[in-house]
This record gives C-alpha cells, sequence and structure tokens, in this order.
C-alpha cells in the first residue's frame, strides 16, 4: 500500500466515504467539494480487515481513471468493498460476474451480445410500449390523489420494461423489484436484517435467473436472457457466475438507476418551481432537462477501478492493488467543467455530465433510460403540474445508489 492503514499520511480525515449512513442523510455535497478542491486524491481509511481506498471527485480524473483500463482495472471488482460474511460463489458472481465487472477484450465481446437490444433503433421500438405504461400508471395515481411517489410512479415503468427485455413474466414483476430493493439496499437494516439475508436474497435472484436461462436453452424468445444463453462470446457458452451476474446487473441497473432518476428529478422539480415552470410552460426544453436531472442526480453514485501497476496522480504514489473510487456526484458537480454547478437549471448546455459513466463500460441503457425519463417527465408535468411533497423524502442507506425509499405526494387539481 501507499498509505499504511490506519495512518492518515496523505490527507486529514474529511469524511468517511465507506459510511452507508452518511449517505442515508444525502449526498454529502459540501464534502465533495473540499475534496474536489483540496484533496482531489483522498484517502479514506477503513475498519481493521480492509485495506482503505482511494477517491476521485474531480470530473477530470473520473473520466481520466474511467478511460485508462490498461492502469484501473474492472476485473477485481467494482464494489467499494465486499461485505463481511459473503459467501465465495455469491462474491464471484458479484466481483467478475457481468460486463461491467470484465477488462477488454473480454469486456468487449460480451457487451456485444447484448448491445443489439440498446441501439437507437431497438430502443426507439419500445416508445409505444413506454408510453402505454407510462399513462397506465398515471391514470391509476389520479384517482387516488395522494401516494408514494416512489412506488408508485418511478418504479413501475422500468421494472416493467426491464421484464419485457429479459423475458420475466408479468406475475414475476414485483419479485424482481423486491428483490432489486434489498440487493441494493444490502446494509439498510429495512431491507436486510443481516448479510445472511441479503446473500439469501442474492442467491434467490441467481436461481431465478438459472431457472430462465434453462427454458430459454429449452425453449428460445426473442429475449435478452435468451441471446445471453445461446451465445458463444469466447468460443463457449457463457460460464454460470458470469450468467448469474449478467442476471443481477440487468435487475439493478436495468431498474434501479431509472426509478431513482425518475424519483430524484421530481423531487428537483418541486423544490425548483421555476424550473419546473420550465418545462410545463416549454415541454420542447423537456430532452435537455432531462440531463439536467441525470446530471444532478448522478443516480449511481460510485464505480470502484483497483490500480494494475504503480502509478500517480496530483503527484501522489498509488500501488499496484490500490483500489480507486470514482465518484460521480463529485464530478457532475465540478465547477472545473459546470457553470454555477450547485444550481438546478433545465435549460443548462453544453451538459457533459458523466451519470452514465465514460468510455468502455459507459452504461448500455444510457438511449434506453433516457427516452423513459422523457416520456414519463412529459407525461407528469402535464397531467401534475402542481405535484406536491407530503411528507419527508427517506432515502435507502447505501453509498452506491443515489436511491430514494418512499416519497409521499399529492396530485392538485
Amino acid at each position: 500500500m501507499a498509505v499504511v492503514p490506519g495512518e492518515w499520511t496523505k490527507n486529514p480525515p474529511i469524511v468517511n466515504l465507506r459510511s452507508n449512513g452518511l449517505f442515508e442523510q444525502g449526498v454529502p455535497y459540501a464534502e465533495f467539494k473540499t475534496l474536489r478542491d483540496e484533496y482531489p486524491l483522498y484517502w479514506n481509511e477503513e475498519p481493521e480487515g480492509f485495506p482503505g481506498f482511494w477517491n476521485v471527485t474531480r470530473h477530470a480524473d473520473v473520466t481520466a481513471v474511467s478511460l485508462d483500463t490498461d492502469t484501473f482495472r474492472s476485473g477485481d471488482g467494482i464494489n467499494m468493498y465486499n461485505p463481511v460474511g459473503m459467501p465465495e460463489e455469491v462474491l464471484k458472481a458479484i466481483n467478475s460476474g457481468s460486463m461491467i465487472t470484465l477488462d477488454p477484450p473480454m469486456h468487449t465481446a460480451y457487451r456485444k451480445v447484448a448491445s443489439p437490444f440498446f441501439t437507437l433503433q431497438a430502443v426507439q421500438k419500445l416508445e409505444g410500449r413506454i408510453q402505454a405504461i407510462t399513462t397506465s400508471i398515471l391514470d391509476e395515481v389520479t384517482e387516488r390523489g395522494e401516494f408514494d411517489f416512489m412506488a408508485d410512479v418511478a418504479a413501475p415503468l422500468p421494472i416493467k420494461i426491464l421484464c419485457d427485455l429479459m423475458g420475466v413474466p408479468k406475475s414475476d414483476e414485483q419479485q424482481i423489484f423486491d428483490w432489486s430493493n434489498k440487493a441494493v439496499g444490502i446494509e439498510d437494516p429495512e431491507f436486510n436484517s443481516s448479510i445472511e439475508e441479503g446473500t439469501m436474497n442474492l442467491m434467490q435472484i441467481f436461481a431465478y435467473g438459472q431457472q430462465m436461462a434453462d427454458d430459454r436453452r429449452k425453449c428460445p424468445h426473442q429475449d435478452l436472457m435468451s441471446a445471453m444463453v445461446h451465445a458463444k462470446p469466447e468460443g463457449d457458452p457463457i460460464p454460470q457466475h458470469l450468467m448469474d451476474g449478467f442476471f443481477l446487473l440487468m435487475v439493478i441497473a436495468g431498474n434501479e438507476t431509472t426509478r431513482n432518476s425518475i424519483s430524484g428529478g421530481m423531487h428537483a422539480l418541486i423544490e425548483n418551481p421555476d424550473e419546473r415552470q420550465k418545462l410545463i410552460d416549454n415541454p420542447d426544453l423537456i430532452p435537455t432537462g432531462v440531463e439536467e436531472i441525470l446530471r444532478w442526480m448522478s443516480p449511481v453514485m460510485h464505480m470502484r477501478r483497483t490500480a494494475t501497476k504503480d502509478t500517480q496522480l496530483h503527484g501522489i504514489d498509488m500501488a499496484e492493488g490500490d483500489k480507486v473510487v470514482m465518484w460521480y456526484p463529485a464530478a457532475n458537480r465540478d465547477d472545473r467543467v459546470f457553470d454555477d454547478p450547485e444550481t438546478f437549471n433545465v435549460t443548462r448546455e453544453p451538459n457533459d455530465h458523466i451519470a452514465f459513466g465514460i468510455g468502455r463500460h459507459r452504461c448500455l441503457g444510457a438511449r434506453l433510460g433516457q427516452l423513459q425519463l422523457k416520456i414519463m417527465f412529459t407525461e407528469l408535468l402535464k397531467r401534475f403540474p402542481d405535484l406536491e411533497l407530503t411528507g419527508p423524502v427517506r432515502r435507502v442507506r447505501t453509498n452506491f445508489i443515489n436511491g430514494i425509499k418512499t416519497m409521499p405526494v399529492r396530485v392538485n387539481n
């Protein structure tokens, strides 16, 4: 290690970014600004038995680490740390079991299998389905007047579209939703009482995906699971731990990011009524507003890389094997890139946010997420221009997904 665990030899302990409880109270934007300005490469020690990790918070540095796949690899895992007590077979699926945890050339080969489902043409074909689901969701909540925006509006659209893509039957949509909540909130006691319960949840996800895969081997469909099952990206069928990790990735990435962008975006619009009114008055601005929501929200808060060799950043030595964590909410509020970054501005142009990541690992489903957000906010602002909060917004206890747990609202008609 370049820094001995337990010794703050590179910087003072400004904030503990390992703390899930910290993020339950909200993203620490003030601390991120301090890190960007004063400690752009910040060492965070960890509890005994864990090695500690480096943090990058500037837009340019997150971009540089993302693009330099020779120096910073994904293959050792994209999680900041592994929960204590999780079985090796589960950790293998999490840390090296999907496209997001692969490095070139394997990453490229596996990404090619899924990419046909996320091309511009493929996504455009889903527009009618997205519109129909959105209309149905909003019709239902209109009748009630008061509801939980997260559970009743933000969550159903992406989970239904994900299940369509994967070939999950409608009857199992709620189960996928529940599993997703528990997977993201693995250390949130409201979702999991213990690591053992969280582990069991992950194993249930894997078992469900394995059953789907067995079904598709016997009877292929025109869905993403069938494509993965019958693919041979390296000349042989995809091994089981990669199938497990792929299904987990789809459950989380294809669902959590979009629903939290919808809920977080609506929250931002409620808190910034002048910006909301701009979109109501001029719906042509909604695509620009969606990009600002993504910058503002940064639904995935961090990804980790591992140094493949001794290297330097900002004149500080990093050793081979060191963990390096990239913080997207910090990068997306970097005043070196964005004018007045702490202001939510739906007319912001240019908007060079990296909410979807950048480089080879940029989110494969970015177009699909953008389309869902565009359609949902177009309809929301048309039908509920005066939507208001009726209680506190509660957040998920995690430093990985910028997640809202509950968001009570009322329609004023």
